[in-house]
């Protein structure tokens, strides 16, 4: 399977392919950003607006907080979250790595390099 860079996606040719599928960078932003937000202790991204609007303004302001940078196959991600008050940053971090690793190296086939963290802020209760 050969990777591609076109127009701020990834393209992915495979040799039995009918066609050609893109991965939009956007797209693979919102991987990492709702994969991290299912970890305990996530409250949001930072720059996010609240778990509430999300509904009413869409699904792609998820991706704030979140930059993804495609080169040679491989995908490397910059996150900026607030915390809940309470977890431990380290473990909490920690779980975020794995499971924003696994959920793009299992939705889109491509490698995930580096998942980095910046803690933006800490939420009280």
């Amino acid at each position: 399977m050969e990777k591609e860079r076109e127009n701020g996606s990834v393209v992915l040719n495979e040799e039995k392919s009918v066609g050609v599928v893109q991965i939009a960078d956007d797209v693979v932003a919102m991987i990492a950003s709702l994969a991290a937000m299912e970890v305990e202790g996530v409250s949001s991204m930072a720059g996010n607006i609240t778990g509430e609007l999300i509904s009413r303004v869409g699904m792609k302001k998820l991706a704030r907080g979140v930059r993804v940078t495609v080169a040679d196959r491989r995908v490397k991600v910059d996150l900026a979250l607030i915390m809940e008050y309470g977890y431990s940053i380290p473990a909490t971090c920690h779980q975020v790595q794995g499971k924003v690793k696994a959920a793009i190296e299992n939705m889109t086939g491509l490698s995930c390099a580096d998942v980095n963290i910046r803690i933006a802020g800490v939420k009280v209760k």
